[in-house]
């Protein structure tokens, strides 16, 4: 029997931890789950060099820190395959994609799912204003557009 795969779209928010929790408790003890952690950040463009005390400069120290940021994002990415790992799943079978991303996150998710060939994606929600359902939400945008893929939704 093929394995069922598993994307976890991660952005580091609250919820995707509660997401996390439901993946090891749900599917924890299975040995047919593939499960990837999907994050896509936005590039971050290369300045050239300059003096010292040009606004430009400035910028890039600050590029600089958004560079290191990402850096430590993937990090963190890493250290949540651990985690994973640690509650019970096959280290050959979790992994994870750090990526800088062409277009919007949720066509970038969307991409992943139907490029991955995955049966299951397990997304957050998060509970709030009505008016999110209306201006095309990340949520929104990838549960209208797949088809024959299982969502599940954790809020």
């Amino acid at each position: 029997m093929a394995a069922q795969r598993i994307l976890l779209p991660y952005n580091f928010a609250p919820n995707d931890q509660k997401a996390l929790t439901f993946i090891s408790k749900t599917f924890g003890n299975r040995e047919d789950i593939d499960i990837t952690i999907f994050h896509a950040y936005t590039p971050i463009s290369e300045i050239e060099d300059t003096d010292h005390q040009s606004a430009t400069a400035k910028l890039k120290r600050r590029l600089s820190y958004l560079t290191q940021e990402l850096t430590e994002r993937e990090i963190a990415l890493q250290e949540l395959r651990t985690q994973i790992i640690n509650s019970g799943f096959d280290r050959d079978r979790v992994r994870y994609i750090f990526k800088s991303r062409k277009k919007e996150i949720a066509a970038a998710i969307i991409d992943e799912v139907e490029e991955g060939d995955y049966d299951i994606i397990i997304l957050n929600h998060k509970p709030g204003k009505v008016t999110r359902f209306f201006t095309g939400s990340v949520f929104i945008k990838v549960v209208t557009a797949l088809k024959d893929t299982t969502i599940c939704v954790v809020a």
